[in-house]
């Protein structure tokens, strides 16, 4: 791809981070924290990939720590170095938030609260914030 069709796609995957981390948002409000705690994750998620495809790379996986800490591009890579556990924090949301099995004998509805949607609601935002500003001080050229 060119500079600026990979510019483009990473635009489409921040945009829709943070659609994700909007509706997090509003499902907190409304008490659905498992929920909320699944697209938390998932805004982290494409706003790291958001980096890769700026690269013109086509990331694999899930795991918003292992994302971001095999960030091809070392200076883009080191945006987000100090949001480690944050990410293995995220990635934790990723299955059992979703499944009525990926807990024991409980649904997620009845494991995941309020304080656990806030901190996951304010870790994506922190991958958002440093995701977009990455992507805005990357001096790549066309």
């Amino acid at each position: 791809m060119s500079v600026e069709k990979d510019r483009h796609e990473a635009g489409r995957w921040l945009q829709t981070a943070r659609e994700d981390l909007d509706a997090a948002h509003a499902l907190l409000e409304k008490g659905f924290y498992s929920h909320a705690c699944f697209l938390a994750q998932q805004a982290a998620e494409k706003a790291v990939k958001a980096i890769w495809y700026s690269l013109g790379e086509d990331p694999w996986g899930h795991s918003v720590q292992k994302l971001a800490s095999e960030i091809p591009e070392a200076s883009l890579r080191e945006c987000l170095s100090g949001l480690s556990e944050k990410g293995a924090f995220l990635d934790r949301f990723y299955i059992p938030t979703r499944y009525p099995n990926g807990l024991p004998d409980l649904t997620p509805s009845k494991v995941y609260f309020k304080q656990d949607a806030e901190q996951a609601l304010s870790a994506a935002k922190d991958f958002l914030t440093n995701s977009s500003r990455c992507l805005e001080n990357y001096p790549r050229s066309s």
